[in-house]
């Protein structure tokens, strides 16, 4: 099985972390790829960077499907960006890491909280709990102020400032378990859920294991309706004058 484990920023550190926790996460015989687009953000801390992410991350999944070989995909960002455009064009499970890490929480405690990094994403960590139906399990989100790529300085004292909000979480919030939210955190779940002694979760792990699980059913996105593949069409107006050599053509034709 070949899994396709996406960080929608571009930097190649945090892909380096990330690809490293998921390679040890899969199973024997599940061979982790990730990669990351050639442009867009460096960081994903806003609604804008979130938008931005997208047309990268979709253009590397529609060029897997046509690669073959992939038996699903993980996103690697806890806002979840373009998930479900993702899934119109794969024919494999897409999971993102912060509806893995909200559906595992609600399996592992009655209530989670999430420490997520700047005060700005806790809006749309609650957005996103009232989406796929955890709000009443959510507990708080936290924010440790700390910037996204602080995560890849040793130095930056990142690492203590997110245990600090997750002690707070757990003593304060009533909080039975803790979802990490950032994909840069990916490398504190372990050693978080050691010193507290409660389920700290990081999303891209859950992901892989959930893409492992549906895929060795033989599951896959469904086609009938919501996720059917996008109708192709051409570009009109100001945009076909910058798309693509084929696309400008039968634009103009």
């Amino acid at each position: 099985m070949k899994i396709l484990v996406i960080n929608p920023n571009t930097t190649q550190s945090m892909t380096d972390t990330i690809g490293h926790a998921a390679a040890k996460a899969a199973a024997p015989g599940t061979v982790t790829v990730t990669v990351q687009p050639d442009k867009g953000p460096v960081s994903i801390e806003s609604q804008y960077d979130s938008a931005f992410c997208v047309p990268g991350m979709l253009e590397i999944i529609k060029a897997a499907e046509e690669e073959g070989g992939y038996a699903g995909y993980v996103v690697a960002c806890f806002r979840d960006p373009g998930l479900e455009a993702a899934r119109e064009i794969a024919t494999g499970p897409v999971i993102g890491i912060c509806e893995a890490a909200m559906h595992a929480a609600s399996m592992l405690g009655k209530g989670f909280s999430v420490v997520s990094t700047l005060k700005r994403s806790a809006k749309v960590q609650y957005d996103l709990a009232r989406k796929y139906g955890f709000i009443d399990q959510l507990m708080s989100v936290r924010a440790a102020g700390v910037p996204v790529l602080e995560l890849e300085d040793a130095h930056s004292g990142a690492a203590d400032k997110v245990k600090a909000e997750t002690l707070k979480a757990i003593e304060e919030d009533g909080a039975e378990c803790v979802l990490l939210g950032c994909a840069g955190m990916v490398d504190l779940a372990q050693r978080l859920t050691q010193e507290t002694g409660i389920p700290v979760m990081d999303g891209v792990t859950v992901a892989v294991k959930m893409v492992e699980a549906l895929a060795g059913l033989g599951l896959g996105t469904s086609k009938i309706v919501s996720y059917a593949p996008p109708r192709e069409k051409p570009y009109t107006g100001a945009f076909a004058a910058n798309a693509p050599g084929p696309v400008r053509k039968k634009a103009a034709e």
